[in-house]
């Protein structure tokens, strides 16, 4: 029998008896005895099964405990694509470029780039998505997110694009940095955005305006800085204020520009010669192509042995040219070719039978009809026609058609960087082609991923911070892209490959690149992802509320994640 009173503990202890070893679980209770502790066993629990064992011990370390079937589960909510994004947003240190010290209108800034990866939409539709996730507490968003409030934080997002696109450009564009720049267009909904005009639509829009917005991003494809204009702006124009913002906002003495043909134009280059330490990478237009084949320069014999050749013109003083020919691009173009051909021959035949039976008559009339056939296929030029009031034929040009098909899947590539040993020729041809990095963020800002456009605000401020915002998204979503690659249906193999691979060639898929095709899942036998799809599987991972028994208290707890789940957090923590 027990002669003092105390708290009491479990103790396993373990004897060994020859081979055997024994073990007992007692209740003990320890006190102190002339300066000495010592212990009193109180009762001997080794008759009992391990886990009632086990809550014995963790009750009387002081764990309470209810019934199974006294707790409610009051509301659960996904979080586990909230905690994967929000994560590498902080990681990032997105969330201090935007305002260190922190406030209300930054977390609401943060929730909406957030919103913008896992559930993009408008302004209201993200009010209410992300109040069925753990997003607002984990920023700890007290209470409702009102739009007037969401308006208001976009407002303060202005105010702050100026120092968050300094802090990327000094991360990711060190001095002498490659420097990718080029523009895209998203049509704007309403009447009262002063920016938004009719211009060249780049969606296939031209019913409504738009607005266009020039995109810096790094190599990697990394979006660094953007700049809205008017729709109706060209592209060429805006070339001069992006250099000015690097080199004074920014304070990027040394930089190499690369734009396509229709934004580094011969009065671009021109203006760029005032500036010393920027130098450009650039390709000529078609009608420059034809000029050189016709000066003589570039000759189809150069390309018997090799599919890069380097070229001088006095077209060009002081440039280096690099004539490319793709033997695959040739095909596509003349398979192309000949699908607008036909088409546009199928067009014209309606209008030849209304002539010959006498439904349409007179050649103005004629000539407007067959002007309307070729507007989107832009296939006059290979076509020889013969109108009067009464007639209509029309017959192909064979003789220019040979001609442009002669320069299918040749280009030209050109720069005013002269040093060779530090730019060779194939290396500037693949600086040119790094513009298709520019193209994906384009893809992701446009597409259901970001959903960019329509635009649907009214106010000119308010339409430039819902482009930064987004572009800060794209930030993100490279970032997750180039993390998560394994779970992903990204082929690692070609990033590592760039650098050395042929740079006129087609890219080959890696071996890896090649497998994920063929079998779809990762090495460890886990489904591939796009990743929508894989923030999405996240979202399984929730955090349920629970309530004690007679409603007396209720609690949080985030559910287990799986083994693939974790694997992805950690991946996307870079552990």
């Amino acid at each position: 029998m027990a002669s003092r009173t105390g708290s009491v503990h479990v103790a396993t202890v373990h004897r060994t008896h020859g081979e055997k070893v024994y073990t007992s679980h007692l209740l003990r209770r320890s006190y102190r005895e002339a300066g000495k502790v010592k212990t009193e066993t109180v009762g001997n629990l080794s008759h009992l099964p391990p886990h009632i064992v086990e809550l014995v011990r963790r009750s009387l370390a002081g764990e309470e405990f209810t019934p199974a079937g006294g707790l409610e589960v009051v509301r659960t909510r996904p979080h586990g694509h909230v905690a994967l994004v929000l994560g590498l947003f902080r990681e990032l240190g997105l969330d201090r470029m935007l305002l260190a010290r922190g406030g209300r209108s930054r977390d609401i800034v943060v929730a909406l780039i957030v919103a913008r990866l896992l559930f993009p939409g408008s302004k209201l539709a993200s009010t209410r998505a992300w109040a069925d996730t753990t997003l607002l507490e984990e920023l700890g968003l007290a209470g409702e997110v009102k739009v007037p409030e969401v308006y208001a934080a976009m407002d303060w997002l202005l105010t702050r694009q100026e120092a968050v696109q300094r802090v990327l450009v000094q991360k990711h564009l060190p001095g002498g940095a490659l420097v990718l720049y080029d523009m895209s267009s998203s049509y704007v909904t309403g009447r009262h955005c002063s920016l938004a005009k009719h211009g060249y639509s780049r969606d296939h829009r031209s019913d409504l305006p738009q607005v266009n917005y020039g995109v810096v991003t790094d190599r990697e494809g990394r979006p660094v800085a953007v700049e809205v204009f008017e729709g109706n702006l060209k592209d060429s124009t805006t070339v001069m204020r992006r250099v000015e913002a690097l080199r004074k906002r920014y304070k990027l003495r040394r930089i190499v520009l690369v734009g396509d043909r229709g934004m580094i134009t011969n009065v671009q280059v021109e203006a760029l010669a005032a500036y010393p330490n920027v130098d450009w990478i650039t390709a000529l237009t078609n009608p420059q192509l034809a000029g050189l084949r016709d000066e003589g320069v570039l000759q189809l014999g150069l390309f018997d042995e090799r599919d890069l050749v380097s070229l001088e013109s006095p077209a060009y003083p002081g440039q280096r040219l690099m004539a490319c020919r793709n033997l695959a691009l040739a095909g596509e173009r003349a398979r192309k070719r000949e699908l607008l051909l036909s088409r546009t021959e199928g067009r014209l035949e309606t209008i030849q039978r209304s002539v010959q039976s006498g439904r349409l008559r007179g050649g103005v009339a004629i000539a407007e009809r067959v002007g309307r056939a070729w507007k989107d296929d832009r296939m006059r030029k290979h076509f020889v026609l013969d109108i009067t009031d009464d007639a209509f034929a029309f017959s192909r040009d064979q003789e220019a058609i040979t001609a442009e098909a002669a320069l299918d899947g040749i280009y030209v590539v050109r720069t005013s960087l002269d040093d060779r040993e530090a730019w060779s020729d194939a290396a500037v041809v693949r600086a040119y082609k790094q513009l298709a990095q520019v193209e994906r963020v384009f893809r992701t800002m446009k597409t259901t991923e970001l959903l960019v456009r329509p635009i649907f605000h009214r106010n000119d401020d308010r339409v430039r911070a819902h482009v930064f915002l987004c572009m800060l998204a794209a930030y993100v979503h490279v970032e997750l892209e180039r993390r998560l690659a394994p779970f992903l249906y990204v082929d690692e193999g070609l990033a590592g490959a760039r650098p050395t691979r042929d740079p006129v060639r087609p890219p080959q898929p890696s071996a890896e690149g090649r497998r994920k095709k063929r079998e779809h899942v990762t090495p460890d036998g886990h489904r591939l992802h796009s990743l929508p799809t894989l923030l999405a599987s996240m979202g399984s991972l929730t955090r349920a509320t629970l309530r004690m028994a007679g409603g007396a208290a209720t609690f949080d707890r985030d559910a287990t994640p799986t083994p693939w789940q974790h694997a992805v957090l950690q991946a996307a923590r870079g552990a």
